[in-house]
C-alpha cells in the first residue's frame, strides 16, 4: 500500500512539474522535458501519454532543421475547455469567459441591481450560459466558475466571511452558486484572484516573489512570497488601504478614522476633486483624464497627491517584504503618469534599498480575467507545488452542488 501511494504521489509530482514548464516556457519535445526535469525519458512519456488522454495536452507541430525532422514537441492544450470569471463590483458585474491561458473568449459588464446573496446567484447563474453563447462555444465543456469580490474569504471553505462593500458576513456564495450550475466554483478576494492570473500568465509569470497593488474603490497589495499567495492567519493580508495615513482623518468604510483609501482610492481622488471644483457637477474618471490632459491643476495636484502617498505607503510595505517586482492595476493605473511618476518619485525615496520595478497593467478583463484564473490555477496545482496557494483537489475542494 506504501509503495502504491508513493507512486501516486510521484505522479502527480511530476505531472504538476511537466504542466508547469510548459505553462512557463512553451511547447516543448519529450526529450526536452526529460533533459530539464531530470526525469527519467520513460516517467515523462509517461505523464505525457496521461495528459493526452485527459485533453489537457496535445502535439504540436514537428519542425525540420539542418539536422533532419526533429522531435515532435507537446504544448497545453488551452482550448480544450472554458473557465467563467465573475468579478463583483459596487453595483455590476464584469463577466468572462476565457480559455484555460485567461485569454478572454467573450466578456459582458452586467447591472447588479440587488447584494442580496440569493438574488446575486441568480443573477450569475442566468448570465453563465448567456457568456457560453457569446463565446459560440455551446457544447463547451465548462472547467468551473470563479467569483471575485472585495472582502475577507475564508479560501477553505470558500465562504465570504465579510465584505464592507456588500454588508456581508459569513455568506456561502459559491455553494449558492455551485447548487444552480451544478460545477466547480472558486470565491477569492478580488485582489488575491487578480494576483493569481499576474502569477500564471501576467507580468508575474517568472517572479516567485512580487506585490501586486490594487488602486480602485479601495486599495489593496496581495503579496507573493516564494512563489505563494500569502492570505495570512484569517484570510485578510493584504488590506494596504487599511493602514494608517492620517491620525483621526477622514471616515472610511471600514468604520475607523484616517485610512490610506479614505484619501487616496480612485473613489477619494474623484471626490476630491469634485470638492476642488465646488461641487454640483456630475464627474467621474473620463472627466478627470480629460482634466489631466488639459494641465488642470487642481486635477494634477490631488492625483499627484495620492501617487507619492501611495508610493510612501507602498515603499514601507517594500522595505519589509522585498518583492523583485510590482504589478499595479485598477483603476488609478488610467491616470497614467499623472499618477505613477509622483508614486515612482515617493516611492524611491523611501525604500531601504534599490527599489523594485513597478510594472503597470493596461491590459482590459484582467479583473475578471482574475476570477477566471481561480479555475485554471487547478491545473497547475499551485497547492501542492509549492506555487500559488490552490483549491483544487487536493484538500480543500472548490464548492459543488449538494
Amino acid at each position: 500500500m506504501k509503495l502504491k501511494s508513493d507512486q501516486t504521489t510521484a505522479r502527480a509530482m511530476n505531472r504538476r512539474l511537466i504542466l508547469n514548464l510548459l505553462r512557463q516556457d512553451g511547447p516543448k519535445s519529450r526529450a526536452e522535458l526529460a533533459t530539464i526535469t531530470q526525469l527519467s525519458p520513460a516517467a515523462v512519456t509517461f505523464v505525457v501519454a496521461d495528459l493526452m488522454g485527459e485533453g489537457v495536452v496535445i502535439e504540436g507541430k514537428a519542425v525540420s532543421g539542418s539536422t533532419g525532422r526533429r522531435p515532435t514537441p507537446v504544448q497545453i492544450d488551452y482550448d480544450h475547455a472554458v473557465a467563467i470569471g465573475f468579478k463583483l463590483m459596487a453595483d455590476t458585474v464584469e463577466c468572462v469567459a476565457t480559455d484555460l491561458a485567461t485569454n478572454p473568449i467573450a466578456a459582458i459588464r452586467i447591472p447588479m441591481p440587488s447584494k442580496a446573496p440569493d438574488d446575486v446567484a441568480d443573477l450569475l447563474a442566468v448570465t453563465v450560459p448567456r457568456l457560453i453563447g457569446l463565446a459560440e462555444r455551446p457544447q463547451a465543456k465548462i472547467a468551473g466558475i470563479g467569483i471575485s469580490m472585495p472582502g475577507v474569504i475564508n479560501h477553505e471553505q470558500t465562504i465570504c466571511v465579510r465584505s464592507h462593500r456588500f454588508n456581508w458576513d459569513n455568506v456561502p456564495l459559491a455553494s449558492l452558486l455551485a447548487r444552480r450550475v451544478n460545477v466547480p466554483v472558486w470565491l477569492e478576494d478580488d485582489t488575491n484572484a487578480y494576483a493569481i492570473a499576474q502569477q500564471l500568465f501576467g507580468l508575474g509569470r517568472q517572479h516567485r516573489n512580487m506585490a501586486v497593488l490594487a488602486v480602485g474603490v479601495g486599495i489593496s497589495c496581495a503579496l507573493v512570497i516564494e512563489g505563494k499567495l500569502y492570505r495570512g492567519a484569517n484570510g485578510a493580508a493584504g488590506k494596504f488601504g487599511h493602514t494608517l495615513f492620517e491620525e483621526n482623518g477622514r471616515l472610511c468604510e471600514c468604520g475607523k478614522r484616517g485610512c490610506l483609501m479614505a484619501y487616496h482610492s480612485e473613489a477619494s481622488i474623484l471626490r476630491r476633486w469634485k470638492e476642488a471644483r465646488g461641487g454640483g457637477e456630475d464627474l467621474g474618471a473620463p472627466e478627470l483624464r480629460q482634466a489631466l490632459v488639459a494641465e488642470d491643476p487642481a486635477a494634477v495636484a490631488i492625483v499627484g497627491e495620492a501617487g507619492r502617498g501611495i508610493g510612501t505607503a507602498l515603499a514601507n510595505l517594500v522595505n519589509v517584504t522585498d518583492p523583485e517586482v510590482i504589478v499595479a492595476g485598477g483603476e488609478a493605473v488610467s491616470l497614467g503618469e499623472y499618477f505613477l511618476a509622483p508614486l515612482r518619485e515617493a516611492f524611491s525615496l523611501r525604500t531601504f534599498r534599490s527599489p523594485p520595478p513597478i510594472l503597470p497593467d493596461w491590459e482590459d478583463n484582467s479583473w475578471a480575467r482574475g476570477a477566471a484564473a481561480l479555475v485554471t490555477q487547478r491545473m497547475f496545482d499551485f497547492e501542492s507545488s509549492g506555487g500559488i496557494t490552490g483549491i483544487g483537489e487536493n484538500g480543500y475542494g472548490p464548492a459543488r452542488a449538494s
